[in-house]
């Protein structure tokens, strides 16, 4: 049977990849989409996550807008990275899909409880969303089989030196949400920052005839990071989508369970600490290490086997 997931997004460029990625495989059963400010604003989200699923050919899933900034500080714009309509200037027809009236909060409320098997929640994005739902109706959890995050990191960061965007943007609640109970999985920049597509590849998509091809290679071409000389440089990475190819080819990756916590106070706010030590140190012996919540990480990924996975499925 396939997996029924429910995905938390703020689509930008690589949300907009793993949509059409989720959408497209037979294996994953999309259950509704909720959307936050992160990568663009709420507004501009939920549009392009609307546009975006006509692109996929998806069905009636129910989309929902949620929280408009992080729980304790304002919304920060992504636009350096996501374009200021957070698909890179990508041009999509107009759409007759609407946003259901419900918050995202009820919807993820009322999907999870309703489903008549345990749900995955995969959340690509600062995580308010699910923080609030957790907060707010705990119970949930009882029919959550796991939530997968793109988040974090057990080395760099990107926001920062040490914190990666996603956790970043809201600490708080990717700190709610590892303290929740319910399973986590954490596909974080380790992984993210290693599947890619090459440009020439990217490019023959954007020219070619099939029309979602014309539109991850667009999407692909906009993956972009500044060189040292501040010269932009394509890295054509899939980004989130890898984090829903987890959810369909487990062994593409390696993981370990691990202890993880969210820092969230000075320059380290919003780092993700992952205890990698094969033997525990003086702060375990000594009972300093304080609260740890173990989680399954992504340390280690076959990038060319996931890209491949991504392509073949998206082109059908």
């Amino acid at each position: 049977m396939p997996i029924p997931v429910i995905l938390d997004v703020d689509t930008g460029v690589d949300d907009a990849l793993a949509l059409l990625f989720a959408v497209a495989h037979p294996e994953i059963d999309v259950l509704a989409v909720s959307c936050v400010a992160g990568n663009a604003s709420l507004e501009q989200v939920v549009d392009n996550t609307l546009r975006i699923l006509d692109v996929a050919g998806a069905g009636d899933v129910p989309v929902a807008a949620g929280a408009v900034r992080p729980l304790l500080e304002p919304a920060r714009s992504a636009s350096h990275v996501h374009g200021a309509d957070g698909l890179g200037g990508l041009v999509l027809p107009e759409t007759s899909r609407r946003a259901v009236e419900l918050s995202a909060v009820e919807l993820l409320r009322r999907t999870i409880l309703e489903h008549p098997t345990p749900v995955t929640l995969v959340a690509l994005a600062p995580q308010t969303n699910l923080a609030l739902l957790l907060r707010t109706h705990p119970e949930v959890a009882a029919n959550l089989e796991r939530i997968v995050f793109m988040g974090g990191s057990a080395s760099v960061g990107n926001a920062t030196a040490v914190a990666e965007f996603n956790v970043w943007h809201d600490p708080e609640a990717a700190a709610i949400v590892l303290d929740s109970a319910v399973p986590c999985y954490m596909y974080g920049l380790d992984v993210f920052n290693r599947v890619s597509v090459a440009q020439d590849r990217a490019a023959e998509l954007e020219a070619g005839e099939h029309p979602v091809g014309r539109v991850i290679g667009a999407l692909l071409g906009h993956r972009i990071a500044l060189s040292e000389d501040e010269h932009a440089q394509y890295t054509g990475l899939i980004g989130d989508a890898g984090a829903v190819c987890a959810l369909v080819d487990p062994e593409a990756l390696r993981t370990e369970q691990r202890p993880v916590r969210v820092e969230l106070a000075g320059y380290s706010r919003g780092q993700t600490l992952v205890d990698l030590r094969e033997f525990p140190g003086e702060d375990v012996v000594h009972g300093l290490a304080g609260e740890w919540t173990t989680a399954e990480v992504a340390l280690g990924v076959d990038a060319e086997r996931v890209a491949a996975l991504f392509l073949d499925t998206v082109l059908g």
